[in-house]
């Protein structure tokens, strides 16, 4: 079969045969794989820099993609738990019975494979870890990505009251207002500007911090929100750790936590199996209400090579078709 395959941590994959995978128990299924989106989590795996690269790949060669929708017995279903060396970048794939989960009908193979996995790093965050309530102001750092786009939408099917996005691509910032963003700020104005228009987002108000960036903009966000003067806090703010697309660490001062109401969660705060379970569904009918909208870009196995290689993309989504 055809599959996208590295032959050691931190080539680019390539499309090449590779052998058909074969069950082996009975609580396994063969899978015809239709959609996997190209997440930045494959990628980082593939690199060899993730803290579970080799769990997650322990022989190469190895097919990338841990995820994705499949076909089985003519029912679109999500897959996981895909046996090593095989992955989702295939035509085929082996899963386990427990994990191939049925998609209701209607919900096309890709939209499926694009939409629920970076749909749920907000979701989820705003529902169980900074518990949302109708009103609140959300500030989503780095909401021209897809994932950040997909929060600010999320933020105002939740209820937000007001949302707030950053980012740096002009086009894409563009985009916010019509997916339901109050406000955008650029990041890539000078730290004093930036600062400035953060410290007047938070004199109006802001309950909930989604940040897909870290680094030096969450630094100044931060300090935007520390107070100048001795006083006590005057609101929670509930700070959720998501991504560090702009830096692995920052430098946080006792300040910034002391006076300021900021509580600093990572984004898996009190989440539970059932919490995803119920989140994923509450994810599909968000879909099938035609709620949640992003950039798609279908790309053929073949040319897995190329997609790899995007630097364009500006909050689109590639998803692999492997047939």
């Amino acid at each position: 079969m055809k599959a996208a395959v590295i032959q050691n941590f931190g080539e680019i994959p390539q499309c090449e045969e590779f052998p058909d995978p074969v069950v082996e128990s009975d609580d396994e299924v063969l899978v015809n794989v239709k959609a996997v989106a190209l997440e930045n989590a494959i990628r980082v795996v593939a690199s060899g820099t993730h803290y579970a690269s080799r769990q997650m790949m322990p022989q190469l060669p190895a097919i990338i993609g841990f995820s994705g929708i499949g076909e089985l017995d003519g029912q679109l279903i999500s897959i996981r738990g895909i046996r090593p060396p095989y992955g989702s970048i295939a035509e085929w794939a082996i899963v386990t019975k427990a994990t191939a989960i049925p998609i209701s009908e209607g919900i096309d193979a890709v939209i499926a494979a694009a939409i629920p996995p970076p749909a749920m790093t907000s979701l989820l965050p705003l529902k169980t870890t900074a518990k949302i309530e109708p009103g609140n102001a959300v500030l989503v750092n780095g909401a021209t990505g897809v994932a950040g786009k997909l929060a600010v939408q999320i933020a105002k099917l939740l209820g937000a009251g007001r949302v707030i996005g950053t980012g740096r691509d002009d086009e894409a910032l563009s985009q916010l207002t019509g997916l339901g963003a109050d406000s955008t700020i650029d990041l890539k104005q000078p730290d004093d500007q930036l600062a400035a228009e953060l410290q007047n987002e938070a004199e109006q108000g802001v309950d909930i911090i989604l940040d897909y960036l870290w680094g030096h903009p969450s630094e100044i966000i931060l300090k935007s929100l520390t107070p100048q003067t001795f006083s006590f806090a005057r609101r929670r703010i509930r700070y959720i750790e998501i991504g560090g697309m702009a830096g692995p660490t920052i430098s946080l001062s006792a300040d910034a936590l002391i006076d300021s109401g900021i509580e600093l969660y990572g984004t898996g705060a009190g989440i539970t199996p059932e919490i995803i379970t119920e989140g994923t569904n509450q994810v599909w009918d968000f879909i099938k209400n035609d709620q949640l909208h992003i950039e798609i870009e279908k790309v053929p196995l073949e040319d897995i090579e190329e997609a790899w290689k995007r630097t364009d993309l500006h909050g689109t989504r590639i998803v692999i078709v492997p047939s």
